[in-house]
């Protein structure tokens, strides 16, 4: 059990049966009166952020919330399963909440999943992927503009931008968080 001393960012609570991590705080002493403490923070299942504010006595109860690795399985049609590479166990995550994640997704590829009462509530990909041209245009001879690229499709269907180098059969490093093109690791 947490008492709102005990707040601090990165912290992950229950309220009102819903998980909910502590992204801002704020502690104030008024001349008179009890501390009062502002707390910024994230639902877990929805992702909407709410500001509230807490007094000295107010206590939390922790979210059964949990960290483990997992590694990509297959898509069913409607979900992403996952499994744990420990137990053996299957996880169905519904492929809304993988939205633009999907395209990164590779057979036996390791992610961090976050559990919330043994259900995946969110998949976090690693930062960096290598994946295969499977579809590039080659580079028109004589276009050396600088910073000149050309669209070029990846093994899972991604879409990205890459440079004019960059031809099918070669396996490139990608950045998740943006989806751009960072280094050719090596060619057909």
């Amino acid at each position: 059990m947490y008492e709102a001393s005990d707040l601090k960012k990165g912290i992950k609570i229950e309220l009102e049966g819903e998980p909910y991590i502590i992204t801002d705080f704020e502690f104030s002493k008024p001349g008179k009166g009890q501390a009062i403490y502002r707390v910024r923070m994230k639902n877990l299942l929805t992702g909407y952020s709410i500001d509230k504010s807490y007094r000295s006595n107010d206590k939390f109860q922790p979210a059964n919330v949990s960290n483990l690795k997992l590694q990509y399985s297959y898509f069913d049609g409607t979900n992403y399963v996952f499994m744990d590479p420990e137990t053996f166990e299957n996880y169905s995550v519904n492929a809304e909440l993988m939205e633009d994640k999907k395209d990164y997704l590779m057979e036996n590829m390791e992610v961090d999943g976050t559990l919330y009462n043994e259900m995946v509530i969110d998949v976090t990909l690693p930062s960096f992927v290598e994946m295969k041209v499977t579809r590039s245009d080659p580079g028109v001879k004589g276009d050396t503009a600088t910073n000149a690229t050309k669209p070029a499709t990846m093994e899972t269907g991604l879409e990205i931008k890459v440079p004019l180098f960059v031809n099918e059969g070669d396996v490139i490093r990608i950045d998740t968080r943006t989806g751009e093109y960072l280094a050719r690791v090596s060619t057909k």
